[in-house]
């Protein structure tokens, strides 16, 4: 467990993004991590690869700041983005939802996207954004099948956070399940990638046509 470590959580009803906010925060130095950041509505979430997340009123979204040093010493930061939503994956399934997580950092009901992880650092601290269609979502994506409240979610997850599990102990379960992302695609730079051949490395990235990719590039 990471001793000393109190992580402090605002809660706003409604901003243009966590993530934008969180960082200016910390530019300002107005805070220090780890802290978080959560909103009741988001008007330009930032997703992967720079595209908008849809926020609708009432769902989740989360941004918070973590020491790298509070990070555990065996995780690769290219894989920070695996780690953190394979632990908010497990805090789901505790709450009986059947949420699945399709590598790196997308959060699936079935063959539905319902939300993700963004990681980000910024000099010594780790930046991260997640974002899950808690109760509504628009066309095309999933919405979370069970109810549960924002504060009890987020109470859990950073325990969670905070008993530093190791990366190993994290992907020991994670490459069970890698096997469903390989009806899936991701992206190399602007490329969309078939996963049906990927290999999973131990550090969490895969090899896909010889060629090695990270979650966070």
């Amino acid at each position: 467990m990471v001793k000393d470590w109190v992580l402090k959580i605002l809660y706003l009803e409604s901003v243009s993004s966590t993530q934008d906010y969180i960082k200016n925060l910390l530019k300002d130095k107005k805070i220090q991590a780890p802290y978080a950041v959560v909103s009741n509505i988001q008007t330009a979430g930032i997703g992967s690869r720079g595209n908008q997340w849809q926020g609708l009123a009432g769902n989740l979204f989360l941004s918070f700041a973590i020491n790298i040093k509070d990070l555990p010493s065996d995780l690769r930061l290219e894989s920070s983005s695996i780690y953190l939503a394979y632990l908010f994956k497990e805090v789901l399934l505790e709450f009986d939802s059947n949420v699945w997580l399709k590598w790196p950092n997308d959060f699936y009901l079935d063959n539905l996207k319902l939300g993700g992880v963004i990681c980000n650092i910024v000099n010594d601290t780790l930046i991260c954004g997640i974002g899950l269609n808690l109760v509504s979502s628009p066309d095309g994506f999933a919405k979370l099948d069970i109810e549960v409240s924002k504060k009890e979610l987020l109470e859990k997850y950073f325990i969670k956070i905070k008993k530093h599990f190791s990366w190993k102990q994290v992907f020991s379960k994670y490459k069970l399940e890698f096997y469903k992302s390989k009806d899936f695609y991701t992206h190399g730079g602007d490329i969309k990638i078939s996963l049906e051949d990927a290999t999973l490395f131990s550090d969490g990235s895969i090899m896909i046509n010889d060629e090695r990719i990270y979650s966070l590039r």
